[in-house]
């Protein structure tokens, strides 16, 4: 709840930063404000540095390239933070393509219906020429849900390390990018007059976006996807749309077109089919930490044929050790000195059952 808030704030906070900052280089010098005190006084994470790269290139550059840029085309901020929830659906899309996890016919459903509804977001944009900042939204959604997967996959002991230090990728790439697209005297002016009166907002929405978008935001985002499985995280992402649109609406003053909230309140619907699981069935165990269920569910099947194998091995046993005992009406004769000793070769031992 508290991460949807952050988030949903962060979007007006980036139309702030963007009223001053060209958008590539926004992005660069929002990751270089993290990287530099993380590299000095952050312990390095213990995770694989493959995970660490993956995370920094998907949910740092990919993302916020495709968003920056999209929003400073012309995507409306409120929309944005709608569209940009597309990474629940891709979350669980590419967790099922990537990682093996099982799709149901609802989560199938609810994807198509996402689908469906940024789709005619499009159409609808696409008539007042503004489908470009659209697909550059939609990229950053995906680029998200490629940098979740890393997340899990890294599976970090401290979260807001692993944060912290995968900002330390993203800058090399965006201040590349802005170079290449932006020029070195665009961002020569940006930061020649910083403190000007528009430099001043600018600099309160780098420092939202640093402090509480990014290290609190993410920490938090991180630590709930390394403890939990993609599809049961990502719906809590459906919360960000509706501070960010309502937001938009009293402080932007943006009003999105009738298609249009119709259209959201099917991404919605779609991201929140295609996002939660069925409940677990009764008695079913929980998932050790680092399984997830649906690998948990998949074993269930061979543990309970395992079982039943097992009871059958028991009982056959038994049987054989009461078909092989001594019969009543010829008693064993007595060993000297009273005492027990080994069974007889035709005696049988407990058996021993295996597990299950």
């Amino acid at each position: 709840m508290l991460t949807a808030v952050l988030w949903g704030c962060n979007f007006l906070a980036i139309h702030a930063m963007l009223t001053h900052f060209p958008p590539l280089f926004a992005g660069a010098l929002r990751f270089l404000v993290i990287a530099v005190p993380t590299v000095l006084l952050v312990p390095w994470p213990t995770v694989r540095t493959r995970w660490l790269i993956g995370y920094g290139l998907g949910f740092g550059t990919g993302q916020f390239a495709f968003l920056f840029v999209g929003l400073d085309l012309g995507m409306p901020t409120g929309l944005a933070s709608l569209v940009l929830q597309a990474s629940a659906p891709f979350t669980v899309l590419l967790g099922a393509v990537l990682l093996g996890e099982r799709l149901t016919g609802r989560q199938v459903l609810g994807i198509a219906l996402a689908v469906a509804g940024m789709a005619v977001i499009a159409w609808q944009r696409a008539e007042y020429a503004a489908l470009l900042p659209v697909v550059l939204t939609v990229l950053g959604a995906l680029s998200w849900a490629v940098g979740n997967l890393c997340s899990r996959k890294a599976g970090a002991d401290n979260p807001l390390h692993f944060v912290l230090w995968s900002a330390v990728v993203p800058p090399v790439p965006m201040f590349t990018l802005s170079l290449l697209f932006e020029g070195g005297g665009a961002q020569w002016e940006a930061v020649s007059t910083v403190f000007s009166a528009d430099g001043w907002v600018g600099l309160g929405g780098l420092a939202y976006v640093v402090l509480l978008g990014t290290i609190a935001g993410s920490g938090i985002w991180t630590a709930l996807m390394r403890r939990n499985p993609a599809s049961s995280v990502a719906p809590f992402s459906l919360l960000v749309p509706v501070v960010g649109i309502s937001l938009s609406f009293v402080l932007l003053d943006e009003r999105p077109t009738p298609v249009e909230l119709a259209a959201s309140g099917v991404v919605v619907a779609g991201v929140l089919l295609g996002s939660l699981r069925g409940r677990t069935r009764r008695g079913a165990r929980p998932p050790r930490p680092g399984q997830d269920t649906d690998d948990r569910d998949a074993r269930a099947p061979k543990d309970a044929q395992e079982a039943q194998d097992s009871a059958q091995d028991g009982a056959d046993s038994a049987q054989d050790a009461a078909d092989s005992a001594p019969s009543p009406a010829t008693p064993s004769p007595p060993t000297s000195g009273g005492t027990d000793t080994a069974p007889e070769a035709g005696e049988s031992r407990p058996a021993r059952m295996s597990s299950a």
